[in-house]
């Protein structure tokens, strides 16, 4: 049976049937506690109308960020044609998505040649540099060696034995050697392609994890060792390079990001950046593979930096690149959340200022499992970090005047935001800055990490006082510590109450009860928006019912400051509204 590519033919019975299968296997729970809603745990387990997407199409967008390079799932048409549909949705932009198309024979007797098949198509039909492949629930289910399979096809369609370096020949460096888990050497000089796995079947996390997933197998794949155990020193005059994770963001976060690090004359390599591969130009001939991606000879240096920054207080260890860099590299890791919003931007920008400053201590990590320490800003007005170049110094001075000017539209209203794990956080942070009171953090993601993270950027926010008094009581209520299932919730209304692992069955039933003056998330939220008639401001992923997903700034004094506006404007427009009369003039 011949491999095909997405978006060309239906899914079949047998792929439907057995993902399907795969699917009903896997234990789903909302979590419903006792002490935040007033009900029983129910005594069923499933999940309806999930805050989260499967893990492949996260490995999908990771792999889109590399140059050159074309995803490639291991599974049935159906998964490919789906997560295909679903990206061009919210960034409007063509994607191609290769698959090994498996059938009714293949759910009973593997799928190998099925893929052996579609990774010599793939090759022959696109010549990328680097095929990236992921797993679905079918493949492993049927329980499918990726790495087996790999090691058959290359002694079977790749000449030339065990010898040579294949990764430095493509990235044109001789002196390192490839990592465990890279691509066989071979003495074949015809070009042929990168292959990089990642194991990512959807019943084991969510799209995110399936993201961190794919980029750490593209470093562990890729990065080649030091020389001789020693990364080689940078010249007098230069700077010593960092590589920077970004996590899951928008092409408009990435742009930003570039151009931040760039003030700083940073030599950075950011993975994965899809800033131009899912936001690129209208072209008149449509490109089999866009321009754009991080290079793979960038990728390979990785292990050659002299730090990592990896953005997100919620990313396990096991899937984090920046982890394995400074465990197996000696490569210094720093963990820092979103740049979203003041503070969180802020700390950002002081450890560039630091790692750009010859000689200057990097601050402390901030990490919420408790391997370093947060570097906390006082609630009040912190002053700027220093090494500020003019341009950022700028937009925080914009958005410090904006915050003074709308804060009467914003103080003491409250908010439900949900979506992913480190978005979630970010926005929080923003919103408590704010003056609004984030009644109910919710995500689909289960790292164990949500609540504490959460807690560490709006804590020391929450007031003291009667400014953020609840409706249904006279005093404010701090956060408590995690509770069952993942979830952390206050012992008195008034306090945020935070959920993981959860879905909008949950996160609609707490909304009726919080009450919430506005909804901050993904078009997924929009029926509970309706029906609760209060307004939608939609960030993060997926945005299907509006254009310009992919340009959304969240990131950056810039992002709060696009944010702030779009906030304050729903808010006022609804009030506008609303009204018997009306007005134009504030």
């Amino acid at each position: 049976m011949l491999a095909s590519f997405a978006g060309l033919s239906l899914p079949s019975a047998a792929g439907r049937s057995a993902l399907g299968m795969a699917i009903a296997l896997v234990p789903m729970q909302i979590h419903l506690l006792e002490g935040a809603m007033g009900k029983k745990t129910p005594d069923f387990t499933s999940t309806t109308n999930a805050c989260k997407l499967c893990r492949p199409l996260g490995a999908v967008l990771a792999f889109r960020g590399v140059a050159g390079a074309v995803p490639y799932l291991h599974g049935s048409q159906g998964c490919a044609t789906y997560m295909r549909r679903y990206i061009i949705s919210h960034f409007n932009e063509p994607i191609d998505i290769a698959s090994s198309s498996l059938g009714e024979k293949n759910a009973i007797y593997g799928g190998g040649a099925n893929l052996k098949l579609g990774l010599q198509n793939v090759t022959a039909k696109y010549r990328p540099k680097l095929i990236g492949i992921a797993t679905t629930c079918l493949t492993e289910t049927i329980g499918d060696d990726l790495n087996l399979l790999l090691g058959e096809y290359r002694r079977e369609f790749i000449s030339g034995g065990e010898t040579g370096n294949e990764i430095g020949e493509q990235v044109g460096d001789h002196q390192g050697a490839p990592t465990a888990g890279a691509v066989a050497p071979t003495l074949d000089r015809r070009p042929r392609p990168l292959l990089v796995r990642v194991s990512s079947p959807s019943y084991a996390g969510s799209h995110v994890e399936g993201f961190h997933g794919a980029v750490r197998a593209l470093v562990e794949q890729l990065a080649l060792s030091p020389v001789n155990g020693r990364k080689p020193a940078p010249k007098a005059s230069a700077k010593a390079a960092i590589n920077l994770f970004p996590g899951l963001v928008s092409p408009a976060d990435l742009r930003l990001l570039k151009k931040i690090v760039a003030e700083y004359e940073l030599p950075t390599t950011i993975l994965p950046d899809f800033s131009d591969t899912l936001d690129g130009p209208a072209l008149e001939d449509y490109p089999l593979i866009p321009e754009g991606g991080t290079e793979i000879a960038a990728i390979a240096r990785m292990g050659r930096a002299a730090a990592s920054i990896e953005l997100g207080r919620t990313v396990p260890e096991i899937l984090s690149a920046a982890a394995w860099l400074e465990a197996g590299q000696g490569v210094r890791r720093h963990c820092l959340g979103l740049p979203l919003g003041l503070r969180e931007t802020d700390r950002f920008l002081i450890l560039l200022g630091q790692l750009a400053a010859p000689g200057s201590e990097p601050v402390a990590d901030a990490r919420p499992d408790g391997a370093g320490e947060y570097r906390e800003v006082p609630a009040s007005v912190p002053p700027a970090p220093p090494f500020l170049p003019p341009r950022q110094a700028a937009a925080r001075g914009r958005l410090l005047d904006a915050m003074v000017d709308g804060h009467k539209y914003l103080a003491g209203k409250r908010a439900v935001v949900y979506g992913e794990e480190d978005l979630v956080v970010g926005l929080a942070s923003l919103l408590a800055e704010l003056g609004i009171l984030p009644v109910l953090c919710a995500s689909g993601g289960k790292s164990g990490k949500l609540a504490a993270a959460v807690g560490a950027v709006i804590g020391d926010l929450l007031p003291s006082g009667a400014a953020w008094l609840s409706r249904r009581e006279a005093a404010p209520v701090p956060l408590s510590a995690a509770g069952p299932g993942g979830a952390s919730f206050p012992p008195r209304a008034g306090g945020p109450e935070i959920y993981e692992d959860c879905d909008f069955f949950t996160i609609a039933e707490r909304a009726r009860q919080l009450k919430p003056d506005l909804l901050i998330g993904h078009s997924k939220g929009y029926s509970l928006a309706r029906e609760l008639k209060i307004p939608l401001v939609r960030v993060g992923f997926p945005i299907h019912d509006r254009l310009g997903g992919q340009r959304i700034l969240h990131l950056g004094y810039q992002g709060a400051q696009q944010l702030f506006d779009a906030i304050v404007n729903t808010l006022i427009a609804r009030k506008q509204d609303e009204s018997e009369v009306g007005y134009s003039y504030m």
